[in-house]
């Protein structure tokens, strides 16, 4: 049985190893889309048949709830985000952030902070470290935090703000250099999943969030890109 469901950028590693096992251990199919949580709202509201929505943040969730697009009493926070600056080049980014107030560089990359939660941090975190004013004109904006962290990849743009789960391997930085942006200085990232109503009837879609939500397997792959767990 296909599971169609949306998926937020940032999760797109760790969705996709645990789509696999889930595959694997149950015989049903996850398909997935990446994107910003505010496009899927957008699509979902239009009649996009989805049946599970993994997003962003927690808002979106509670709001397709409250709106009668997702089956009530289903949402669970599975991940907890971290915002980080990111840079491609080892050495770049020094541990305290300095770069930034430096503003040496010529692009920061970041999402769209209109539809992308990972995007609301980043604008957030430089709003409260005072920098926003000076540095938005170098702002290069993408519609979801993947197409930030591409932006950095390509060279496009030194720096990006983007989530750790990105850059990071077995919870360590696996390339270039980085800055873990302090948690008070943004909101916190929670990041919640929801039965949509096109999957009210599906076993395969209830059974996937429960998989998300219980199994070892699936717990053990969220914290190896470096996400907390809800309650920790």
């Amino acid at each position: 049985m296909n599971i169609p469901m949306k998926v937020a950028a940032n999760f797109t590693g760790p969705a996709t190893e645990i789509a696999g096992i889930f595959e694997e251990d149950t015989g049903h199919r996850p398909v997935l889309s990446f994107g910003s949580t505010g496009d899927f709202k957008t699509q979902i509201l239009n009649g996009a048949p989805f049946e599970i929505l993994l997003a962003a943040d927690s808002n979106t969730p509670l709001e397709l709830e409250e709106g009668g697009f997702a089956v009530p009493g289903t949402r669970f926070t599975y991940a907890r985000g971290a915002l980080v600056l990111w840079s491609a080049s080892p050495g770049y980014v020094d541990p305290e952030g300095e770069v930034l107030k430096r503003n040496g560089f010529r692009r920061l990359a970041a999402a769209n902070p209109e539809v992308a939660p990972y995007g609301a941090a980043a604008h957030e975190f430089l709003r409260n470290w005072g920098l926003l004013p000076a540095l938005e004109p170098k702002i290069v904006t993408g519609n979801s935090v993947s197409d930030a962290f591409q932006a950095v990849a390509s060279g496009n743009a030194e720096l990006g703000l983007v989530a750790w789960s990105q850059v990071c391997k077995g919870g360590r930085l696996a390339s270039g250099s980085v800055f873990k942006v302090p948690a008070g200085l943004y909101g916190p990232i929670l990041q919640d999943a929801v039965l949509l109503k096109g999957g009210s009837g599906s076993d395969g879609a209830k059974a996937f969030l429960s998989y998300l939500k219980t199994s070892p397997k699936a717990r053990e792959i969220i914290v190896s890109y470096g996400y907390g767990l809800p309650g920790e």
